[in-house]
């Protein structure tokens, strides 16, 4: 198998944001919203199960800390379970997931008036199952995250771990798509040099 940098970052066949972000992704999670909307359980238990990877990593992308972004990620649940009767299909699905959960992300932020930052080893806590990222994948992210600006680290985590477009990722992050990409390619080539180099500082 390919490493995570030969393979520049997880290959898209096996994201699943881009599974839920396809036609019949997006067709599957609207049904899923419409199911919640009515009260259906198993229809929450399979939107997470879609989608928890995606929204967990997009959490980490903003708090830096897996135990806030691990709560981050159940209050997005929450709040889909109550408020999925809102949901109107003019975007995507996984845009209105991703809208909640950076709310509660940024008021977690004001309130504890800190900074995002990553501790070493906090990557371990990503799903072991989750198809997006294997065990090395994980391992490498998280000792390359310690040599990436916050802008650097939030888009690699945005674009390896919740799966998103570079597009979506300038949309979001509010930056032109060419200074995400170019900070991606900064990120990335960070990462090679530091697995070139056998994991060492320099």
């Amino acid at each position: 198998m390919l490493s995570l940098a030969e393979r520049e970052i997880v290959p898209s066949e096996l994201r699943e944001h881009e599974k839920t972000n396809s036609a019949a992704g997006k067709r599957e999670l609207e049904k899923l919203l419409s199911g919640i909307a009515s009260g259906e359980r198993d229809a929450l238990e399979r939107l997470y199960e879609l989608t928890r990877t995606a929204v967990y990593g997009f959490a980490l992308s903003y708090l830096g800390s897996t135990h806030d972004a691990g709560d981050a990620m159940q209050d997005t649940y929450v709040r889909i379970w109550s408020a999925a009767g809102q949901y109107k299909p003019h975007g995507t699905p996984m845009a209105w997931i991703f809208t909640i959960c950076r709310n509660i992300c940024l008021m977690k932020l004001r309130k504890s008036g800190r900074e995002a930052y990553l501790d070493d080893g906090e990557w371990n806590a990503i799903p072991e199952k989750s198809e997006s990222l294997t065990f090395e994948d994980r391992e490498i992210l998280g000792d390359a995250l310690k040599k990436l600006d916050v802008t650097e680290r939030r888009i690699v985590i945005m674009h390896a771990v919740s799966g998103m477009k570079h597009r979506e990722i300038a949309s979001e992050l509010d930056m032109a798509l060419a200074t995400v990409l170019s900070k991606y390619a900064r990120a990335i080539k960070k990462l090679k040099k530091h697995i070139e180099g056998g994991g060492t500082n320099e």
